[in-house]
């Protein structure tokens, strides 16, 4: 088969690989219908992330049940499935809680740009659609693979409840699927913090009722005088920066939640402001596992749209050029099809 590998910073290519194989009997093996490139790629693709060796790209997924291995029991071949960047046996304790993406025999699930893909602990981690999905619907389904549950998971971490005021941080996939999931969870007002017009666009579609393009302590002071001084109720960090996750904390009301998402990078904590902010904080890799089932159903009955977060659609031996769009900032995010 062939699929992405990263050599290095900006260095991209789609190359033969090894075909994958069943190397245990709770293995599934898919054909990938729809793949595409994450934010968090671009962190290894810009060299903030040293890669020390060629390294297959991609774990975001869905596609067709090729095969099984002979344990596997919840999904067959020829059904359309879907699922987490951390496979998980969804029985543990920690599963059981809500929390697959720290199973306790997680394993990621990585080269899922490509055209073929190995899913380990396939019970646990694919769920099926009830039927093979139309062409319209595969982008939405691929968004639940990642950024939809954890945008998703944004929400719920940060106890977005009806009625409530949310300030949405990061304006990229996440932030703009976490405003969807903030809609649907009945918040009255949601904030997104961005300076992209095609962006706060999509945010207003989603749901966004304020854009505020300011950041840092300007971008605070905004949210502030937006909530009669005292801040929102749900803050949802979805970048990953110092920046982001100080703005956040700031942003939220004493006794409000603050959910991280974004995959942190020099992200450090002033104990003694964290102690007099009084706030909820609660994040991590989203356990997207949880979350599918609902996000499917709401999918399928064409209640949410958040396959509208790809706004360049390539071939997949075209994977370098949607690494170098979405670097650039010329897409939010690059659908890939084989």
């Amino acid at each position: 088969m062939k699929g992405a590998v990263l050599y290095g910073p900006g260095d991209v290519r789609f190359e033969e690989l090894d075909d994958p194989k069943i190397l245990k009997p709770t293995d599934a093996i898919i054909q990938i219908v729809a793949a595409c490139v994450c934010g968090s790629d671009l962190w290894d693709y810009r060299g903030i992330n040293p890669v020390t060796q060629p390294t297959p790209m991609g774990h975001e997924y869905c596609g067709i049940v090729e095969e099984v291995g002979s344990a596997v029991k919840s999904v067959k071949p020829g059904q359309f499935v879907i699922g987490s960047f951390f496979a998980s046996d969804n029985t543990c304790a920690i599963c059981h809680d809500g929390y697959q993406s720290s199973c306790v025999h997680r394993e990621f699930v990585g080269g899922a740009q490509a055209t073929r893909l190995r899913v380990p602990l396939a019970d646990g981690t694919l769920v099926a659609t009830p039927d093979l999905p139309p062409d319209d619907l595969i982008p939405s389904l691929l968004t639940l693979s990642d950024v939809m549950g954890t945008g998703w998971f944004a929400a719920d971490a940060a106890n977005v409840k009806p009625g409530k005021t949310v300030v949405v941080v990061g304006d990229g996939a996440v932030g703009l699927c976490a405003v969807i999931a903030a809609k649907q969870m009945g918040a009255e007002r949601i904030i997104i913090m961005s300076r992209n017009p095609a962006r706060q666009k999509l945010a207003r579609e989603f749901g966004a009722t304020d854009i505020v393009p300011d950041r840092g302590d300007e971008g605070v002071a905004r949210i502030k005088d937006l909530t009669d001084g005292l801040g929102a109720h749900s803050v949802l960090e979805c970048v990953g920066t110092q920046e982001a996750m100080m703005q956040a904390i700031r942003s939220a009301r004493p006794g409000g939640y603050v959910s991280y998402v974004g995959v942190p990078h020099g992200v450090e904590l002033d104990g003694q402001e964290l102690f007099f902010a009084h706030v909820h904080l609660h994040g991590g890799p989203a356990p997207v596992r949880r979350f599918l089932p609902e996000m499917i159903d709401l999918v399928w009955n064409r209640k949410i749209n958040p396959g509208k977060v790809f706004d360049l659609r390539l071939p997949l031996d075209q994977v370098a050029e949607g690494y170098r769009a979405m670097s650039e900032r010329r897409a939010i995010k690059a659908l890939l099809i084989p």
